[in-house]
C-alpha cells in the first residue's frame, strides 16, 4: 500500500487528516483531551457561580425569560435600570443574613475543633498502637457515616427535649441551643476524619515518637508536638472538610432549632434560641407572595464566600493530604 500523493491527501476529510496527524503525534491528542476535559471541568463548575451572580445584580422584575447572557449588557453598554449592584446591601437590610451566617460559622468551628480533637486521639489509637479486633471496630465506625441522618433525627429529638429517663433521671433539655446540633454533627462526620488521621498517623516513622519519649514527653505529647505537626496536611483536610460539610448542612439544624434570628448581632449571644443556620437565611427571602430570587442569588454568593476563603488558604494543604500516598518513594 503506497504513500498517498498530495493531491489524495487534500481530497481525504478533515477528520481523517486529522486522526492520523494524532496516530503520527499522540502528544496531540493528548494534549487536545486535556484541554477538552479542562474545559468541559470549568464549565460545569464555574457556570453556576456566573448564573448566580447575573441573577443577583438583576433587578427581581427582570428575571423572566432570560438568556445566557445579561439583560443589563447591551449594544449600548450596560442598561443601569436592569444593573443592580447595591442588591448585595440589600440582603443585610430585608433578612440580618450576618446572623444566618455567624450562626453556620460558629456551629461549624464548634464542631470541627470537637472532631479534629476526637479523632486525633482515635486516630493514633487506631493507626499506632495494635490490639485486638482493631480492624472490625474500624469499619464498625466506617458503618456510622452509611447510615441516613433522617435515622437519628426522632431519637435524638426526644433525648434533647428531655422526654428520655435515664436512671430515673431527665435527659437535658438542649433543643434550641448550639449542642443540638453540635453534638450530631460531630458524630456524623467524625468516622470520616478518624479515617484520614488514622491513615496519616500510622505513616509516621515511630523512631520520631520514640525519641520523643526518650526525651521525657508522655504518649499525648508526642501526639500534639511530633504527629500532628508531621501529619499537618491530613489535619487540614479533616478540618476543613468537616469544616464545609457542617457549614452547608442544613437538616439538622433546621429541625433542632425554632427557625427564627435575632434582629441585632448583640443578642446573638444573649439569646441562645435562635441557631437558624445559613440556608434558613436564604429561604427567608422567600415569601408567601413574592419570591426575591435576586436576594436569594446574593444571598448565596455572600454565604459562599468564608468556604472560598478557607479552601484558597488551605488548598496547599488540601491537595497535599489528598493526594499523599499516592506515590511510592
Amino acid at each position: 500500500m503506497g504513500t498517498a500523493t498530495p493531491d489524495e491527501s487534500e481530497r481525504e476529510p478533515a477528520y481523517e487528516r486529522a486522526a492520523q496527524k494524532a496516530i503520527r503525534d499522540p502528544e496531540i491528542a493528548y494534549r487536545f483531551a486535556f484541554y477538552m476535559v479542562t474545559a468541559f471541568f470549568l464549565v460545569t463548575t464555574l457556570f453556576p457561580f456566573y448564573w448566580l451572580l447575573v441573577l443577583a445584580v438583576t433587578p427581581n422584575d427582570a428575571i423572566a425569560n432570560m438568556g445566557i447572557l445579561p439583560k443589563f449588557i447591551t449594544a449600548n453598554g450596560i442598561d443601569p435600570s436592569l444593573f443592580n449592584p447595591e442588591v448585595f446591601l440589600t440582603v443585610f437590610e430585608v433578612v440580618p443574613f450576618h446572623t444566618y451566617v455567624l450562626n453556620s460559622l460558629v456551629l461549624a468551628l464548634m464542631t470541627t475543633v470537637i472532631v479534629l480533637v476526637i479523632a486525633s486521639l482515635a486516630g493514633y489509637v487506631f493507626g499506632r498502637l495494635t490490639f485486638p479486633g482493631r480492624g472490625p471496630l474500624m469499619l464498625l465506625i466506617l458503618a456510622i457515616s452509611y447510615f441516613p441522618p433522617a435515622a437519628f433525627l426522632l431519637p435524638l429529638f426526644r433525648l434533647f427535649t428531655g422526654n428520655v429517663d435515664i436512671f430515673g433521671l431527665s435527659s437535658p433539655t438542649i433543643f434550641n441551643t448550639p449542642w443540638s446540633m453540635v453534638l450530631p454533627f460531630s458524630a456524623l462526620f467524625l468516622p470520616l476524619s478518624i479515617f484520614i488521621l488514622t491513615t496519616f498517623y500510622g505513616q509516621i516513622p515511630d523512631g520520631l515518637e520514640d525519641a520523643a519519649r526518650i526525651e521525657g514527653t508522655t504518649r499525648l505529647g508526642a501526639l500534639f508536638r511530633v504527629i500532628i505537626p508531621l501529619s499537618a496536611p491530613g489535619v487540614a483536610t479533616a478540618g476543613v472538610l468537616t469544616f464545609i460539610s457542617v457549614y452547608n448542612e442544613f437538616f439538622f439544624s433546621f429541625l433542632m432549632s425554632d427557625g427564627q434570628v435575632p434582629r441585632l448581632l448583640t443578642n446573638f449571644f444573649a439569646n441562645q434560641n435562635h441557631w437558624s443556620p445559613i440556608v434558613k437565611g436564604i429561604l427567608g427571602y422567600q415569601g408567601q407572595y413574592a419570591q426575591f430570587y435576586n436576594l436569594m442569588a446574593a444571598a448565596s454568593i455572600v454565604g459562599v464566600l468564608p468556604v472560598v476563603i478557607l479552601v484558597v488558604i488551605a488548598q496547599e494543604k488540601i491537595v497535599s493530604g489528598l493526594t499523599a500516598g499516592a506515590l511510592k518513594e
